[in-house]
């Protein structure tokens, strides 16, 4: 090997020692003092990837669509005990919103026994309550109802179980709470909804900043993921409805 090959390997060498010297402490100190992000992102700034779950907070965020947080509208249906029930029956309470029907016999019965395990969890909670609109109003009579919740254990006073007009069914679902409902075809989200006592929508962020919005009801807490990989949601939901009721 010649002397000129030597000289330079040399001060290639002496380069990559320098650089370690120089930079490498910075970089350790940078990172000790959390200035790099962990996220990978665009030179948009927009996210591209974060594999890491949503974490908790300590304040849930409300819904806002133009401008305005998102409030349950007006509403008024017949519930298993043949009472008339509406939005106002549910101030001063946290409660679950969800679209169902007795007959149906996939998704629903999932839904109803988390419900139910959630129910239990806050038994003493004098404040919290579910409300359950059967997307199949004509068929799903109060004494269907009242029938459908002795067989799964619903004991909450404040657990009604709705039935009415198929019309405004459809339309607290499609627009009051922008749960997807299809009382024509029997089809419905199987998501919950979740209400602060004033009547607002609330949720958490995700790791992207946006609202949630709705929490998977299919999914229970022992299953903890579902076919397709995703996680359940009910012991996130639990932990906002203990949020909301310290509110």
């Amino acid at each position: 090997m010649s002397k000129k090959a030597n000289y330079s390997y040399v001060g290639i060498s002496f380069i990559i020692l320098l650089f370690g010297i120089l930079f490498i402490p910075k970089i350790i100190d940078r990172i000790s003092n959390k200035d790099i992000n962990r996220n990978y992102e665009s030179r948009s700034g927009s996210v591209l990837k974060n594999t890491e779950a949503p974490t908790s907070v300590d304040k849930l965020d409300y819904l806002v669509i133009n401008g305005k947080r998102k409030k349950v509208p007006n509403f008024s249906f017949t519930d298993q005990n043949g009472n008339t029930i509406t939005n106002n029956d549910y101030l001063g309470k946290v409660y679950i919103v969800e679209f169902f029907f007795t007959t149906c016999p996939t998704i629903c019965p999932r839904m109803n026994r988390n419900l139910v395990d959630i129910q239990n969890t806050f038994k003493n909670e004098t404040d919290f309550g579910v409300a359950s609109f059967s997307i199949m109003p004509d068929t799903d009579t109060p004494e269907k109802l009242k029938e459908y919740a002795q067989n799964y254990g619903i004991t909450n006073p404040d657990w009604h179980l709705m039935t009415g007009d198929k019309q405004d069914v459809y339309n607290l679902a499609n627009i009051g709470f922008n749960i997807f409902v299809d009382v024509e075809n029997f089809e419905h989200s199987g998501d919950f909804a979740l209400v602060d006592k004033n009547g607002f929508l609330r949720s958490r962020k995700d790791n992207f900043g946006n609202p949630k919005i709705f929490y998977k009801g299919v999914i229970s807490e022992q299953e903890k993921v579902d076919e397709d990989g995703n996680p359940q949601e009910i012991s996130m939901l639990k932990e906002d409805i203990a949020k909301l009721l310290k509110e």
